[in-house]
């Protein structure tokens, strides 16, 4: 079993052990066993074959390219005919992808160089190479360290993730989010100005955006005592209710801000161009689908509509 090393030294130890030649007795270990542990291609090929000699270079170039998140093992045929045999190999080159100890995908030929890094996409989708921190893991982490009331301690936790993939969505929108949190609203905007606009549309993004807007609108209104006053004085001033909820909902006052806002759509739906009800809206986007004060305004909204 020959290990085939990159360069004319020795090879890196974690990339070492991405390509290697496999017998009919190593087989199982090679390819079955090691499959359990992340995707394993297998490369059945012979001397005499010229497609062989096309697809083989390109092959380990786009294993090597995956870092880790897949291993490359080759057989040749001639010299172990049993286990092709017993797979119903019939042409060469043929690749088969083996998952969790069994074959999952393959394909057959000297395919493109574009095809072969799409079929790896393919079988590693969610497998992290040895060394690369598990994004989706971390992004969790940070959520719960921000909801849990610590800002400062995510904002970390989602620096470090843009370290490592400084274009990451979920990330940049994250810290963003732990800006507004803080009142750092100038920071929340220049984080979100690295999003590309492509990604614009993105919820987490829109969520945000949403956040920065209502948070610069509370600071335009007047004080919460002041602008409750002015409510129990005069219950149609309307725009003193809808500064109510701005001021409300900065201060996480979700379901108080929502009942305000509720209030002028029951009494009258299509003051302010429809304004309160936008306001609401614009309250969810922020808050997120998932949000209790969400699920429950929405319901109360539609009651109020469709009643």
């Amino acid at each position: 079993m020959t290990i085939v090393e990159q360069g004319g030294g020795p090879a890196p130890q974690a990339a070492s052990d991405l390509i290697k030649e496999t017998t009919t007795q190593t087989f199982v270990k090679d390819v079955i066993e090691e499959s359990k542990r992340q995707p394993v291609l297998i490369d059945f090929w012979a001397e005499w074959c010229g497609p062989c000699r096309q697809l083989t270079p390109v092959l380990e170039k786009a294993v090597r390219a995956a870092k880790g998140k897949v291993k490359l093992v080759k057989m040749n045929i001639d010299q172990h005919p049993a286990i092709p045999g017993q797979m119903g190999i019939q042409s060469i080159p043929a690749v088969i992808a083996f998952v969790d100890g069994r074959p999952a995908d393959g394909f057959m030929g000297a395919v493109p160089e574009s095809q072969i890094n799409a079929f790896i996409d393919k079988i590693t989708k969610g497998v992290t190479a040895p060394g690369e921190p598990n994004i989706a893991e971390i992004l969790k982490e940070a959520e719960a360290v921000l909801a849990e009331g610590d800002p400062a301690a995510a904002a970390q936790i989602y620096a470090e993730i843009l370290g490592f993939d400084a274009t990451n969505i979920a990330a940049l929108a994250g810290l963003a989010k732990c800006y507004v949190t803080t009142g750092a609203l100038e920071q929340a905007k220049q984080t979100l100005a690295m999003v590309p606009e492509s990604k614009r549309n993105d919820a987490a993004v829109k969520a945000v955006q949403a956040s920065i807007d209502l948070a610069e609108q509370a600071q335009a209104v007047g004080p919460v005592t002041e602008l409750e006053q002015k409510v129990a004085a005069n219950p149609l001033d309307h725009q003193a209710r809808f500064d109510l909820a701005t001021a409300l909902n900065a201060l996480g006052k979700r379901n108080e801000a929502t009942n305000q806002l509720l209030e002028i759509v029951k009494r009258d739906r299509k003051w302010n161009d429809d304004g309160a009800r936008k306001q609401l809206v614009q309250f969810f986007e922020a808050w997120g689908g998932a949000d209790e004060a969400t699920v429950e305004g929405r319901k109360r909204l539609s009651t109020i509509l469709f009643s």
